[in-house]
C-alpha cells in the first residue's frame, strides 16, 4: 500500500507542478495542442484499436453484458467522433481570463472578477475510453492539469489514448505531465486520489451510482458530482403519434447504454388506445423488454403476455440496456408526482400539443434538462454546442447539466488601487 501511495502521489505532484505552467498558456498554445492530439489519434488508430481489442477480449471472457461492451468498444468511427469533438472544442472560446464583472468602489478601488482554471482535476470513471479523450481535452483547453483513473477493465485502451495525448503535448511544447493516468488495479488508488488535498483541487466521478456514491463518501477533496440517468418521457393525451413514436424509440433504442437514454415511458390514459398499443408494439419489435404497471397491462390485455409485470424497483432503475418501464396515469399531475419521486434529476421529456401542459412540465420538473417534443438523447455537451463534455452534473453547485468549458473554471477577484488602505 505504501509503495502504491508513493507512486500515486508522485504522479499527482507532477500534475500539480504542470498546472502552474498550464494556467499561463494562451488560447493559441492550447488550441495547437488539441489539434496535434487530434492528428496523433488518427496516426495511432491501429495501435489504439489493438489495445481496445485486448480489453474487449477480457470483457467478453468475463461474460460482460452487451451494454458494457458497447461502452468499452472503440471503432474507427468512434475515434473520428473523438477527433470531431476536439475540432469543435478548438472552435470554442477560451473562458480563462474572461472578465465576468467589473465595478469601482466609492474609494476608487477597481474590482474585477476573472475566470481562472480550477488547477488539478481528478477524474474517476468506468469502462468508457472516450472519457479519457474528452476529459483530458476539456481540462487542457481550460488550462488545467488532469489525473485520470479509469476502470482497470479499460486499462489497455486508456493507456494507448494517453500515450497519444502525451506525445502530442510534447510536440506542442506543453508539459506532458499535465495529463496523468493511474493504471493501477487496486481500488486504493482511487482512495489516495480522493484524499489528496493540496494536490487535487476537484474530483469528478463519472459512471454508475455505485462509483459515484463511493467517491462522494470517501472523498475529502471537493466533488463535482455527475449523476445517473433515470430519464422519463411522458406522452400526453393529445400527443402526435408520429412524433411520440420517433421520440420514444430514439430515446430508448438509439444507444441504450448512455445516461441520457429514456428508462421509463409514462402514458396518459386518454391518449388513444390505438396509439398506445402501436407504440408498445414498436418498442417490442425493436427488441425492448417492457415492464408495465397493472393499469397498462389491463388496458392492453392482448399484449399481456409480452408485457412483464413491473415491480417497485423498476421505477428507480437505470437499465442501460433495452429494458423500459411503462406506467399509465390519469393526469399530468399524477405523472409529475411520479417523476418527482423517481427522477434522478438528469433529463425529462413531455410529448404534447398542449402549450399549457408543456409549460407546466418544463417549470415543475426539477432536472438538469427538460424537453418539450424532443428526445432526451440531446443532453450532451456536443449536442449543446459545447464540444467535448467532461460529464453531466445533476447537482446544483457549482455546475449543472452538460459540463463544458466554463464548468472547469473558477474565478478570482483582481483589485486595482492607487494606494488605498482600510
Amino acid at each position: 500500500m505504501e509503495n502504491l501511495k508513493t507512486k500515486v502521489l508522485e504522479q499527482l505532484t507532477l500534475a500539480k507542478q504542470a498546472s502552474r505552467q498550464m494556467a499561463l498558456l494562451s488560447r493559441a498554445q492550447k488550441d495547437n495542442a488539441l489539434s496535434l492530439i487530434a492528428e496523433q489519434l488518427l496516426a495511432d488508430e491501429a495501435a489504439i484499436l489493438a489495445a481496445n481489442e485486448q480489453d474487449l477480449d477480457r470483457a467478453q471472457a468475463d461474460a460482460q453484458p452487451a451494454s458494457y461492451l458497447d461502452r468499452l468498444r472503440l471503432t474507427p468511427a468512434r475515434i473520428r467522433d473523438l477527433v470531431d469533438g476536439l475540432q469543435q472544442l478548438i472552435q470554442q472560446e477560451d473562458p480563462v481570463g474572461q472578465l465576468l464583472d467589473r465595478w469601482t468602489r466609492p474609494n476608487g478601488l477597481i474590482m474585477e472578477q476573472i475566470r481562472v482554471p480550477l488547477g488539478v482535476i481528478g477524474m474517476v470513471y468506468e469502462a468508457r475510453p472516450n472519457v479519457t479523450i474528452d476529459a483530458a481535452a476539456i481540462a487542457l483547453k481550460t488550462g488545467n492539469s488532469i489525473v485520470l483513473r479509469g476502470s482497470y477493465s479499460a486499462v489497455h485502451s486508456n493507456l494507448a489514448l494517453v500515450e497519444s495525448i502525451r506525445t502530442a503535448l510534447t510536440a506542442s511544447g506543453l508539459p506532458a505531465e499535465a495529463v496523468q493516468y493511474l493504471p493501477y488495479a487496486e481500488h486504493a488508488s482511487v482512495d489516495i486520489l480522493c484524499t489528496a488535498n493540496g494536490l487535487i483541487d476537484v474530483i469528478i466521478p463519472r459512471g454508475g451510482a455505485g462509483l459515484i456514491q463511493r467517491v462522494l463518501q470517501l472523498s475529502s477533496v471537493p466533488v463535482l458530482e455527475t449523476g445517473v440517468g433515470n430519464c422519463h418521457i411522458f406522452v400526453d393525451y393529445n400527443a402526435s403519434y408520429e412524433m411520440a413514436e420517433a421520440i420514444v424509440l430514439n430515446a430508448k433504442t438509439s444507444r441504450p447504454a448512455v445516461c441520457n437514454a429514456a428508462e421509463t415511458l409514462l402514458l396518459h390514459h386518454d391518449w388513444p388506445l390505438a396509439h398506445q398499443k402501436a407504440l408498445l408494439k414498436q418498442l417490442l419489435a425493436a427488441g425492448v423488454e417492457l415492464r408495465a404497471c397493472e393499469q397498462t397491462r389491463a388496458l392492453h390485455a392482448d399484449l399481456a403476455d409480452l408485457l412483464k409485470e413491473a415491480v417497485a424497483q423498476d421505477w428507480d432503475t437505470e437499465y442501460s440496456t433495452l429494458i423500459m418501464a411503462v406506467r399509465t396515469f390519469d393526469s399530468l399531475t399524477d405523472a409529475l408526482d411520479h417523476i418527482q419521486r423517481h427522477s434522478t434529476g438528469h433529463s425529462e421529456a413531455i410529448v404534447t400539443e398542449d402549450s399549457e401542459s408543456a409549460q407546466r412540465f418544463l417549470t415543475t420538473v426539477d432536472a438538469t434538462t427538460v424537453y418539450h417534443n424532443a428526445s432526451t438523447r440531446f443532453t450532451d455537451g456536443g449536442e449543446f454546442g459545447f464540444g467535448a463534455e467532461i460529464g453531466i452534473s445533476t447537482q446544483k453547485l457549482h455546475a449543472r447539466g452538460p459540463m463544458g468549458l466554463p464548468a472547469l473554471t473558477s474565478y478570482k477577484y483582481v483589485v486595482r488601487g492607487t494606494g488605498q488602505i482600510r
